[in-house]
């Protein structure tokens, strides 16, 4: 249930491929049309009205996530948003969910490199209760030893279960080692074994004092709610909460790189090897921001679905790959990485992919793509907006994602537009400025034989 890592960003490469969560693409004025407004104390609401059924999402976000922990303090940021389900001044441990529960909703969390969430879906009549409590856990959470040590032995599990025992993982997380010399997303969201066991409750509450405060919280709330109603109950339970000066943030930057780098994996609980290439990326927050939206059309021209040029290319046409595709990390609060990846069918090789692969990356940097290539994907692009709507959840994510992310409201609402004004120069010239660099991260994944123990 809660616990679980990132709706965006996640530690196994196929998290990373899929993108579980979703990304601007499915925002458009047209569907969302949000009202925001801004307590005296910093808070900001977003408000998506639907009228379809009388219910709704709130996911309150705190725009702290793995990146912002201090050294040697890996996944204190995930360790204490487990906590956050324990007790508070006004609430025995497990209280929260179970009231939650009774009322007939459901509630979850999750912390990723940039932010973390804590979203609830219940009748739209709940909503000041679920305000309520949310307001009670941003200020009064008791963290007690009977609480903290039984927790630390769940998150230790999590890790052991999703990573220790999961190869492709392992390698994941390796290969975001070998991507960042100098950013702290090198550093897995759920921490290193051996940071998480030496977290001490004063860690946990230093780190709780100093980021979840109104002033660095962003509410949004999509569904059968009216915004006034809304303002009154935030006010109500939020508004008197004072504000706190933040921690003063990093700026971290990435030195040049002049080397690539390849991380290699054998183990014999594989069964399917893979493949994957990362470069360096502009995104909305660092880089080239101008090639953002460009390079969103790239990827949907490579990668999307049956139509995609890999998908054409080196599973229909050559009959090489099993999976393979792209992906694009467009909005995060550190650096984007734009990525390719493949799994070779029975009787074909990871060698055979890599060749593959960097063929259609020499043709896209000789040749670039067409113009028909472009439109398709934009109209694709755009036409999925008309989806996003239908979902209580999806309008919710994608404005909370983007505010955490320095992004705006207006960003979101542009984005139809602004992925019509692509252009294929502007396409092109966004794949010659990322892939004609050094310092990729290449990684193989293949099965090994057991051996036995020697011992």
């Amino acid at each position: 249930m809660f616990g679980h890592i990132g709706y965006r960003v996640g530690f196994a490469l196929a998290a990373i491929i899929i993108f579980a969560g979703i990304n601007l693409r499915g925002a458009t004025a047209a569907v969302f049309n949000p009202e925001s407004f801004t307590l005296k104390n910093g808070l900001q609401v977003v408000v998506v009205p639907n009228r379809r059924a009388p219910v709704a999402t709130m996911i309150i976000y705190y725009k702290v996530g793995a990146m912002d922990e201090p050294p040697g303090k890996s996944g204190l940021a995930h360790y204490l948003e487990h906590l956050m389900f324990k007790g508070t001044e006004n609430m025995a441990p497990g209280e929260f969910s179970a009231t939650i529960a009774r009322n007939g909703g459901r509630d979850n969390a999750f912390t990723s490199q940039d932010y973390t969430g804590y979203t609830t879906s219940f009748a739209a009549d709940r909503l000041d209760l679920i305000l309520k409590l949310e307001a009670d856990r941003m200020t009064s959470l008791r963290l007690t030893l009977e609480d903290i040590e039984p927790e630390r032995g769940v998150v230790l599990e999590e890790r052991l279960m999703r990573i220790d025992n999961n190869p492709g993982a392992q390698l994941s997380e390796q290969a975001a080692a070998a991507m960042y010399a100098n950013h702290p997303y090198r550093i897995p969201i759920i921490g290193w074994e051996h940071e998480i066991r030496d977290i001490t409750r004063t860690d946990l509450l230093d780190f709780y004092k100093a980021w979840y405060t109104p002033n660095n919280a962003v509410i949004v709330i999509s569904g059968d709610v009216e915004t006034a109603s809304v303002r009154e109950q935030v006010e109500r339970h939020f508004g008197q909460i004072p504000s706190r000066p933040l921690p003063k943030r990093p700026q971290w930057k990435e030195p040049p790189r002049s080397a690539d780098r390849l991380v290699a994996l054998s183990h014999p609980r594989v069964k399917q090897p893979s493949w994957s290439r990362r470069y360096i990326a502009p995104n909305a927050a660092s880089g080239d921001t101008e090639q953002v939206h460009a390079l969103e059309v790239l990827s949907e021209i490579l990668s999307g679905g049956t139509t995609g040029r890999f998908y054409r290319q080196l599973v229909v046409e050559q009959a090489l790959a099993a999976h393979t595709g792209s992906w694009y990390s467009s909005d995060n609060r550190g650096p984007g990485v734009f990525g390719f990846y493949g799994s070779p069918r029975p009787g074909k090789t990871l060698d055979e992919i890599e060749t593959a692969v960097e063929a259609q990356i020499e043709d896209l940097l000789k040749n670039g793509v067409t113009e028909e290539e472009v439109r398709l994907a934009i109209e694709r692009m755009q036409a999925e907006a008309v989806f996003a709507r239908d979902s209580l959840t999806a309008p919710a994510r994608i404005l909370g994602n983007a505010l955490m992310t320095g992004q705006s409201i207006e960003d979101v609402e542009a984005w139809p537009e602004r992925i019509g004004a692509v252009t294929v120069e502007a396409v092109n010239a966004a794949a010659q400025s990322v892939f004609g660099n050094a310092g990729t991260v290449t990684t193989r994944l293949t099965p090994s034989k057991k051996t036995k123990d020697k011992s």
